[in-house]
């Protein structure tokens, strides 16, 4: 029969389990955050700068440790049985998908790939804390799958508003751009001959057209 202290640490067990899920979507969250800037450049730009071989050695390199560490992390899974093993698992396959998924985000430095990067580590996360629910029982294990519920559609809805948030500050920014090209535009109409055609060249160079 479970005593009172059994279940508060169960219920412990729990929270903090899908706590230290939290703060790993809070780091990509963090994460995601650094492309903003970039984006909104880049579409001012019009063009997405070709990664450097530095960032393509970098990214390479961290593929292979995430690989290289989820067998050493498989293998010692291979030593135990029955519920740890299954957690064990998860949790091995959560560290590859966050460590892979942060490299590829900064490597594509694009908003979908910041977006991708969020909801895949948010799915593995469920994994995890799915998995360690179901070592429990009854009303326990009932608990533990709703929070891991909830703290996965939290997740994902971050990632989804942060994208919104982005692509309109985005297409505020191009819309800005078109309407303060439109006016450069208009004063050339002022000029005539070769001094309209120079006007009009040095407002489409600076307004990206």
């Amino acid at each position: 029969m479970k005593t009172k202290q059994d279940i508060t640490e169960r219920y412990d067990t729990a929270a903090g389990m899908i706590a230290s899920h939290q703060q790993a979507q809070r780091n990509i969250g963090v994460l995601a955050l650094t492309v903003i800037a970039s984006v909104l450049m880049l579409a001012a730009a019009g063009a997405q700068a070709a990664p450097s071989k530095e960032a393509k050695a970098a990214y390479s390199a961290a593929k292979d440790a995430a690989s290289a560490q989820y067998k050493l992390d498989k293998a010692h899974c291979d030593t135990v049985a029955g519920d740890p093993k299954a957690v064990c698992l998860a949790e091995a396959k959560a560290v590859r998908v966050h460590a892979e998924a942060s490299a590829t985000a900064q490597y594509k430095n694009t908003l979908g790939a910041y977006t991708k990067a969020r909801t895949d580590i948010a799915e593995a996360n469920y994994e995890v804390d799915e998995t360690r629910c179901k070592a429990l029982a009854g009303n326990d294990k009932d608990v533990c799958i709703q929070r891991a519920k909830s703290t996965k559609v939290a997740a994902l809805a971050d990632a989804k508003a942060d994208k919104k948030v982005v692509e309109a500050r985005t297409n505020a920014r191009e819309d800005k751009r078109i309407a303060e090209y439109k006016v450069a535009a208009e004063k050339c109409d002022a000029f005539a001959g070769s001094a309209k055609d120079d006007c009009v060249k040095a407002a489409k160079s600076q307004f990206g057209y």
